[in-house]
């Protein structure tokens, strides 16, 4: 009998889950949405609620209370604390929402995307800098030009 008993398993010990929801939450406070199982999603959804309530607050502690949440991600909690707080200043609940997608191939799995119910700016992803091309780049000399210029003064 299994009565009363708060929260899911998902077939994990306790500090593994820890860590499943914890990656989740933080992916999706990252990115602002993830493509996760629906059970997963079910299972995060609470506490990701949660942390942006405590969010909303903006207090030294529900700020330690949610890094706790986060394994101590400073990035993700500040994100959380300037972004996604200010995006729901006007709302008291219903901060994401879960989209049904087509069940997974390979094992039939319910697929879902989780993602935020309102739009949250987030800063563009920065990309590599490209050299231009036709523009040479200086080498550094090998070991052998080295010391065949060392002899050459010498």
């Amino acid at each position: 009998m299994n009565k009363r008993v708060f929260g899911r398993k998902l077939s994990r010990s306790r500090p593994s889950r820890e860590a499943l929801f914890a990656s989740l939450a933080q992916s999706l406070i990252i990115n602002g949405k993830i493509v996760t199982t629906r059970a997963k999603a079910k299972a995060v959804q609470g506490s990701v609620e949660k942390m942006v309530t405590l969010a909303k607050s903006g207090s030294i502690a529900s700020r330690r209370k949610v890094m706790s949440n986060l394994d101590n991600k400073r990035e993700t909690t500040d994100i959380l604390f300037q972004k996604v707080a200010k995006a729901f200043t006007a709302k008291n609940s219903g901060f994401t929402r879960i989209i049904s997608l087509p069940r997974r191939v390979g094992d039939n799995a319910q697929m879902v995307r989780m993602e935020w119910t309102k739009k949250v700016e987030y800063e563009p992803k920065k990309k590599p800098e490209v050299k231009e091309k036709g523009k040479k780049v200086e080498e550094k000399p090998t070991k052998v030009e080295k010391k065949v210029k060392g002899k050459e003064k010498a």
